[in-house]
Formats: C-alpha cells, structure tokens, sequence
C-alpha cells in the first residue's frame, strides 16, 4: 500500500503540472481527494492491515494528501494571477477615448402642453383627476343627456368593445364619474386621450387628447365661464391674446359656446395663415351644465348650477406652435420633435 500512496502522489503532482486553468483542477481534486476518489478508496482498505502497518501507513497517507492539497492550492494560485494578468491586457481601458454621448430625450410637445395646462389649473384652484379609457354608455352618453338618435352614438363614429363599453369619446365621463362621487362645490380638470371614427387628414385624427374643465357650486353664472376662459387662454398664450364666443348646441350645456382665439401669427391683425380674419382656428368648446347633467349624476340644479369647457390638447398644440397639419405630432419624426 505504501507503494500505491507514492505512486498516487507522483501522478497527481504531474497531472498538476500540467493542468492550465481551474476547472480541471477541480477534477483532478475530485478524483483523488474526493468521497469516491482513488486515495479516499485507499484508506478505507486500511482496515485490512495489520495493527503493526495502520499507524505508518495512516501517517504517510496523511502526507501525500497534504502534499497534493499543498500542490493543488500552489497551482490555483499560479494558474489565478496568470488569468488576472491577461485580463488586465484583454480588457484595458483607454482612458484618454473620450466618452459616449447620452442624448437625454425630453417630453413630447403633447405633454409638454398637457403639463403646462395641468400646472396652470392647479395654480388656478382646480384639482386634477383622471378616469378610464375604456367607459360605459351610461358614463359616455346616457349621464350626459345625449339623445338616443345623437349622431355621435352610431357605430360609424364611435368605437364600441360592447353594447355598453366603448371607448370614451370624449374626457367627459370623468366629469360623471366626479359629479357621482363629490357633493359640491367642484372644481376639476380632466385629460386624456380620447377616440373616434374620423378620416385622418391635417387636423383630424381617430386618436386624440383631450382637457376637460368643470365647476359646480352655487351661484355659479355664464360669466364667471367667461371669465374663466379669457384668464385661461391669456395665461397660456399671453396677456395680449382675445377671445371669441360664439352660440352652438351640445347637449350637455345648454347655453352653449364655442370660443376663437386671436391669431398667432399676427395677434388679431389679419395676416395670410388666418385668412385675414386675425382669428385662429377654434380652440374649445363651452357652456353652462345642463340640468339634465346634474340631475343624472344625483345634484339639485334648483339649488346648484356649473359650467364646463373643453379643448382638444392636440389643437391648443397646434395653435401655441404655429403647426399647420395635426399629424406632426404622431410621426415619430425625430427631426419635428428634436425642436421642442
């Protein structure tokens, strides 16, 4: 046995020597020293000796084992730092390179002016809430007295997931959902992305942001709206800025408005890009809630009245940019939106 103990420490010391990365160390320690290895296996045959070998043999054993683990570090530690030193010729950094520039990207123009609308209402007392996509009839509709024949109810203008969901054509059932959950006094704005059938040409588009604005308290009157609005829009384009109300009919205000405000371009002079008129293209929609309205969300309109307006974010970003055609704004071309 004394001869198999030597002949195993003399093979093993040469297959480390010839052994060049850590893995096959491993083996070599597996095989040997291991549960099942060639010297383990050997010292369980001691029991087979004579009471006279044991004690000589169990101390040579002992120190072929510590010469292979003496050995098996040696190499680990060789085989380690010369691994390390041609990591650090393989993966030197050339820190005379300047660096990678990192473009940092910025809101898109429609944010940016739905954040600036957000802000400036906040500023102005209002309470910013938002409400679901995807909303029922009743919400969409029905709460906001459109009549069961309104145009806007037919499958060709409005996208309908079921006969009773769809989705919203308008940030209006947010008001609902508000006027159905709050007692007055309410004082909110709401905005989002909104949906319709429409052919897409350069102000039309079947995706669309949308702001909403509603106050409900006592006492409230057509010309606290007008007031409203005219402090809105010379706060968000400019003290010089003029407003223009003209009758039309929704079916949730009544008396209803929509409201011009002064061209851009030439601030109500006349020039070409509003046809001389020195007015720009509509801006938003408005009027005094409907008794209908607050009836349905469960309000007094003998004792409560309201006002609400609303714009189309994509147009108040077209008319405070000077851009002519809507589809700007969802090309993705880097070269439009790298000007904002």
């Amino acid at each position: 046995m004394e001869q198999k103990l030597t002949k195993i420490q003399r093979d093993v010391l040469m297959q480390i020597e010839q052994v060049d990365n850590i893995k096959d160390l491993e083996n070599i320690r597996v095989q040997i020293l291991g549960k099942k290895g060639e010297l383990t296996s050997l010292l369980r045959a001691m029991g087979s000796l004579s009471p006279e070998e044991r004690p000589l043999i169990g101390k040579i054993a002992n120190e072929v084992r510590e010469v292979i683990n003496q050995k098996l570090e040696e190499a680990k530690a060789s085989i380690s730092l010369k691994q390390q030193e041609l990591d650090l010729i393989e993966e030197k950094i050339d820190v005379t390179i300047p660096g990678k520039f990192i473009e940092v990207g910025h809101r898109h123009p429609l944010m940016q002016v739905k954040k600036e609308l957000e802000d400036l209402f906040l500023n102005m007392g209002y309470d910013v809430v938002e409400g679901p996509e995807i909303d029922t009839v009743e919400n969409n509709f029905d709460a906001l007295n459109a009549p069961e024949d309104h145009p806007s109810r037919d499958k060709t203008d409005t996208f309908y997931i079921t006969e009773n969901l769809l989705l919203r054509t308008q940030t209006s059932p947010v008001q609902i959902r508000t006027m159905k959950s709050r007692k007055p006094p309410i004082r909110i704005v709401s905005a989002g992305r909104t949906f319709r059938f429409d052919d897409v040409d350069d102000t039309h588009s079947p995706m669309f942001h949308q702001m909403e604005c509603l106050v409900v308290d006592k006492g409230v009157t057509m010309a606290n709206l007008k007031d409203s609005i005219d402090k809105f829009v010379k706060a968000l384009f400019g003290e010089n800025m003029k407003t223009r109300f003209r009758p039309h009919n929704f079916p949730f205000t009544e008396p209803s408005a929509e409201v011009d405000v002064s061209c851009l371009k030439c601030m109500g002079k006349g020039c070409e890009a509003c046809n001389y008129t020195g007015w720009s293209m509509e801006l938003l929609g408005c009027g005094m809630v409907h008794p209908n309205v607050l009836r349905n969300c469960g309000i007094d309109p003998d004792v409560y009245s309201g006002y609400a307006f609303g714009m189309g974010i994509d147009r108040v970003t077209m008319v405070k940019y000077g851009l002519g055609d809507i589809r700007l704004l969802f090309d993705n071309d880097i070269r439009f939106l790298e000007q904002f």
